[in-house]
């Protein structure tokens, strides 16, 4: 439905509406839905893997125990919990909350799914982060380094979701080709495809959005 060029055209629109602060700014694609009745349980959750690694990792816990534990910290995963802290969580809500904020995305041996389900899943559910299970003997070193450059993009029961694409550090055209492989993702969940795509837009943490349609930027209604 967009091509590079219009995807780069509004990611320098939106470039140059954001101001210039200290911090690297994060850039943000927003799809705005259309022809969709939210009413009978519309819901989209899928993970992308981005073409273009953004410089900032999404962090990753994984929930193991034994071999896979040891494996998954060898691999530099940023949080390891096993069966013990599993359980305790299970009676420290304010920690169990804690945990779900901290990482991006959760991956877990299959044989402690329903410990997890049990301990975390009140708040992993609601937040669309339930763990990617993982098998035993599978190589979760890969596993994590796949999540490390994904986003998650959701939407439920509304008509519009957002989604990391990377940072004001990375070029126009990997920004762009990022766009476009969530776009893709996108039009394959929907009922109609781009057909039920309404608008985008491109948003730098510090500028308005800037629509497809206008050319303009647009604040968030």
């Amino acid at each position: 439905m967009y091509s590079d060029t219009q995807l780069i055209g509004i990611i320098k629109h939106a470039r140059a509406e954001s101001t210039k602060r200290r911090f690297t700014q994060s850039v943000e694609l927003i799809v705005v839905l259309k022809d969709i009745d939210v009413k009978r349980g519309f819901n989209l959750l899928e993970v992308v893997e981005l073409p273009h690694r953004i410089h900032k990792n999404a962090k990753i816990c994984v929930i193991a125990s034994g071999d896979m534990s040891t494996r998954a910290r060898k691999a530099g995963v940023d949080k390891v919990i096993e069966q013990d802290e599993l359980n305790r969580l299970g009676t420290n809500k304010r920690e169990a909350r804690k945990i779900v904020r901290s990482y991006d995305f959760f991956l877990a041996d299959t044989s402690l799914m329903a410990s997890v389900g049990r301990s975390l899943g009140q708040f992993l559910g609601p937040k669309g982060k339930m763990p990617s299970p993982v098998p035993y003997g599978a190589p979760i070193e890969n596993i994590a380094e796949r999540f490390r450059g994904s986003v998650r993009m959701r939407s439920k029961n509304q008509l519009n979701l957002a989604t990391k694409i990377g940072d004001e550090k990375m070029d126009d055209e990997n920004l762009a080709s990022n766009a476009s492989a969530i776009i893709a993702t996108i039009e394959k969940k929907l009922p109609q495809g781009d057909k039920n795509i309404r608008s985008i837009m491109i948003k730098f943490t510090m500028g308005k959005p800037v629509n497809d349609k206008s050319g303009k930027s647009e604040a968030k209604k």
